[in-house]
């Protein structure tokens, strides 16, 4: 279009506004061959999977290429047993984000549970099971894993059982209510040539992944100091985790642990001696059984002291902090299912500055269940096996020992 054929005195701004856009831009549009010239955003096949090229430059943050889910036929199958609250509000639906399992079988005592969620899950009749058709899983090909979820002095009963089956065996924390009892399970696991992995979900959670990098990789100089605390206030004394049989303990071994796994997976290191004291409040009925708070001291044969405190009784409080030479992580919201905050607090010019660590959240539950899955299709042993649940069973023996006695307990 030549604008010279347009007489001025009719080129007004209604006039201009009437001249095809389309034509204008076919005007300036380069050939339909330029257009597919760059194939940033078109990505390409590569090793079985779809990739895209960076688009940002260097001085950007990283991008790291998606991994695509596995096809369903080659998932690893597990079984979820027991539909309590963690199974239903968390591990399940977790199936959803993995990208290596999938769910093939339920286990309960309650019929109607199994019905509900085996149709909100997909599962057929003979997918679901009770705990008296437990053995029946050795005949369901698709199940290679066994997820055990119950009360803590159920573990060791069903681990031996998933054994014997043949079946690997993912086992919810504390590994068992006991050391002897956590000596048998991987003992019989052994046995049977079949994975034993504890359900350590903090382990695969990118900002505790990223603190123990940092950690280990002694960026910030040596480790002086760990602080870490998790607390609840816990309800209804009638609750199975208020009951000594079934838990073994009560803060220490349910929410306290996390903070002991926790330094002890940071620091990379065993403690060497350990101090603590125990108090429960009188008359309160939820302590009839069970502990309330606990605080004990650790420390590492490298020097570092660690400060740990958890408790039944007290609001919701989770948070860790390693304390180095030249500066301190803080991670904020260290324990629970969401909300991790790491962050970086060190002098830069003078100033002290807070510098917040951005790492992508993932859901812990399906990175804990895809890694137990990668550990099983290339026999690899997971990163929390069950001798890591056995030491951590040790240690609280000796924490508790050290609070009856009152002296500083050596290893």
């Amino acid at each position: 279009m030549h604008f010279s054929r347009i007489p001025l005195s009719v080129f007004t701004r209604r006039r201009a506004l009437q001249v095809s856009a389309s034509s204008l831009l076919l005007a300036a549009a380069p050939p339909a061959a330029a257009a597919d010239a760059s194939p940033v955003d078109r990505g390409g096949v590569r090793e079985g999977e779809v990739r895209f090229p960076a688009i940002l430059k260097s001085n950007e943050a990283g991008e790291r290429d998606a991994d695509g889910p596995l096809p369903d036929d080659q998932r690893v199958g597990f079984a979820v047993v027991a539909l309590g609250r963690l199974s239903i509000e968390q591990i399940l639906p977790a199936f959803a984000q993995s990208k290596k399992a999938k769910l093939a079988a339920l286990v309960s005592g309650s019929p109607a549970k199994l019905k509900v969620l085996g149709r909100q899950y997909g599962l057929g009749d003979d997918q679901l099971f009770t705990y008296d058709e437990f053995e029946k899983l050795a005949a369901v090909d698709e199940v290679r894993v066994i997820y055990i979820v119950l009360p803590n002095a159920l573990h060791k009963e069903f681990v031996l059982r998933s054994a014997a089956l043949g079946k690997h065996v993912l086992c919810e924390k504390p590994m068992a209510t006991n050391s002897l009892d956590a000596e048998a399970m991987v003992g019989a696991c052994k046995e049977k040539n079949v994975k034993l992995m504890i359900a350590y979900r903090c382990r695969y959670q990118p900002h505790h992944k990223e603190l123990m990098r940092r950690v280990q990789g002694k960026e910030y100089g040596s480790v002086k100091l760990i602080e870490a605390v998790n607390a609840q206030n816990q309800g209804d004394p009638s609750q199975w985790r208020l009951r000594q049989t079934l838990s073994g303990g009560g803060s220490l071994p349910d929410i306290g642990l996390y903070c002991l796994n926790a330094a002890r997976a940071t620091l990379g290191e065993e403690p060497a001696e350990i101090q603590a004291a125990i108090s429960s409040t009188p008359d309160d009925p939820r302590f009839r059984e069970v502990e309330e708070s606990v605080v004990w001291t650790m420390r590492f044969p490298s020097g570092a002291l660690a400060a740990l405190s958890t408790s039944y009784g007290a609001h919701r409080a989770s948070r860790m902090a390693v304390h180095m030479d030249e500066a301190s992580l803080i991670l904020d919201h260290a324990f629970p299912y969401k909300g991790q905050r790491l962050s970086l607090v060190r002098a830069l010019d003078g100033l002290e500055t807070e510098t917040v660590i951005d790492v992508p959240a993932k859901d812990q539950f399906a990175l804990e269940i895809d890694h137990m899955a990668d550990c099983v299709v290339n026999n690899r042993s997971p990163a929390t096996p069950g001798e890591e649940g056995l030491r951590d069973m040790r240690l609280m023996a000796a924490i508790y020992r050290a609070a009856e006695s009152g002296a500083r307990l050596k290893l």
